[in-house]
């Protein structure tokens, strides 16, 4: 695992001037990822439609230094899977040389993760390609207009889950796809963009596994969480202070706790800063706020029981 120093002279595939918002998630989980890349491993970069790709390849300007396919919304997987079996038979023809090492790599939201392209990535993970999948998880279709997605939390305010009398936001419980997709045999973890070097370490060796690999990263959207747009590396650190995103990984079926959290701090600290959750420190709703903390501290003992702590 290089050092901090060692990093920063290593160079960003992802350029600057792309049209990310200021302050948002996903460009900082995707610089980090590519830092992980080995010196004598190449890569090609496939990504789903969404934030990332409409804001980094507006034509004819690409912020991207390796080479990159946009994809539809749905078939990231299957799109970096077909280039990656491409490429296995253009080496069995001699065409490529054998020893070459190449890491086809998939960048997709949570719309087009857990929603849309769930299929696709199951398919890639089950038929064992030698791909990593990226999901940069901001908790909702941001590029579309904020519409709930199955990575919104629970009670979180939408465009498709508003907030009124009939309901006080997200009826249902977010998905767990990072449980879903370690169930599938391979490489699985969850990082955030706020502790670095637990990201960074997790990317370095899902380039360096021959097979699939799935890393969730937990990456704020400050325009659809209504935050400030310095805060994002901040909230992020806060959820998983407070359990809600829990730091683990998932190597031949054994679930390993990456950061330890002490003192674990009440959902409130994470919830009461973005402006999705506003609704729920109204009077009267005191009894949300007690249910999300059941269910954060249910779900966070589970992953504890399956890391074995």
């Amino acid at each position: 695992m290089p050092n901090l120093k060692e990093l920063t002279h290593r160079e960003d595939l992802l350029a600057g001037g792309h049209r990310l918002c200021a302050g948002c998630g996903a460009p900082i989980a995707l610089r980090m990822i590519m830092l992980a890349k080995p010196d004598d491993m190449e890569m090609v970069a496939g990504c789903a439609t969404g934030c990332v790709e409409v804001s980094t390849t507006i034509y004819p300007y690409s912020s991207w230094k390796v080479p990159f396919i946009h994809n539809a919304f749905e078939n990231a997987g299957a799109t970096v899977s077909g280039v990656e079996a491409a490429f296995k038979g253009l080496q069995r023809a001699g065409k490529i040389p054998a020893d070459k090492k190449m890491k086809f790599v998939a960048f997709g939201g949570d719309g087009g993760t857990y929603d849309i392209g769930l299929q696709s990535l199951s398919g890639a993970m089950e038929r064992g390609h030698n791909v990593l999948y990226v999901c940069y998880d901001n908790g909702a279709y941001m590029n579309t207009g904020i519409q709930r997605s199955g990575a919104t939390p629970h009670y979180a305010w939408a465009t498709t889950s508003e907030v009124g009398p009939a309901q006080q936001g997200k009826q249902q419980q977010r998905k767990d796809l990072t449980a879903i997709i370690a169930d599938h045999g391979v490489y699985a973890a969850q990082a955030s963009i706020s502790h670095w070097k637990d990201l960074v370490t997790k990317a370095e060796k899902a380039f360096t596994l021959d097979g699939p690999a799935f890393i969730n990263v937990f990456a704020p959207c400050p325009r659809g969480w209504r935050i400030p747009y310095n805060s994002s590396v901040e909230i992020s650190k806060l959820a998983v202070q407070t359990g809600f995103w829990p730091l683990y990984e998932v190597e031949d079926g054994q679930w390993r706790i990456t950061t330890k959290v002490h003192n674990k701090k009440p959902i409130t600290e994470f919830l009461k800063p973005q402006g999705r959750f506003k609704h729920l420190f109204k009077p009267g709703n005191e009894a949300l706020l007690e249910q999300l903390q059941a269910e954060v501290d249910r779900n966070y003992e589970r992953v504890l029981a399956r890391c074995g702590s």
